[in-house]
């Protein structure tokens, strides 16, 4: 298996990890955050797409999906296109509900695969090529694939979590 590949394969995890959990759920048990500092399988879901959509279409140098294919009017959810979903307070994460669970598992399928592609397509040696120099150490592009698919397995494993405490009420 091709060093990207492992990359590939890990993205797909968390995409069945994440819809796994979601297909265990009624949607009023996914919109539900069983605490307020946990957030809602949907809010898991959202956040984890649009981490995928935001990052791969910055490195991509292009729109994200997010504006450009308008998941944010079919979602239409109380909070701004910009909105900081990674800071959410509680109060913020609990206006992400959905009324269609295809629109979640649409939205996630679309940002995985535009970040399967992109790491099907980045060439091994531009992984060290630095692209963003506000941080300490500079971000490379590698730092960031590890970084956003690291979020991606970190919030599917929060998804199954969340599933088990709600259900578990």
């Amino acid at each position: 298996m091709e060093a990207m590949q492992l990359s590939i394969e890990t993205v797909a995890r968390a995409q069945e990890r994440l819809l796994e959990a979601l297909e265990q759920m009624t949607l009023e048990e996914a919109n539900t955050m069983p605490n307020p500092l946990i957030k809602s399988v949907t809010w898991l879901i959202w956040h984890t797409a649009r981490e995928l959509d935001y990052q791969i279409s910055d490195l991509k140098g292009q729109t994200p999906l997010w504006l450009s294919a308008n998941w944010t009017g079919r979602f239409g959810l109380a909070l701004p296109d910009d909105t900081q979903d990674w800071q959410h307070s509680p109060e913020e994460a609990a206006k992400v509900v959905v009324s269609d669970r295809q629109l979640l598992i649409d939205y996630l399928s679309e940002a995985v695969k535009l970040t399967q592609t992109y790491l099907q397509d980045v060439s091994l040696e531009s992984l060290d090529e630095v692209i963003d120099d506000n941080w300490t150490p500079a971000v490379t592009r590698g730092a960031r694939l590890v970084s956003v698919i690291d979020d991606a397995v970190m919030h599917s494993g929060q998804a199954v979590y969340t599933r088990r405490l709600v259900i578990a009420k």
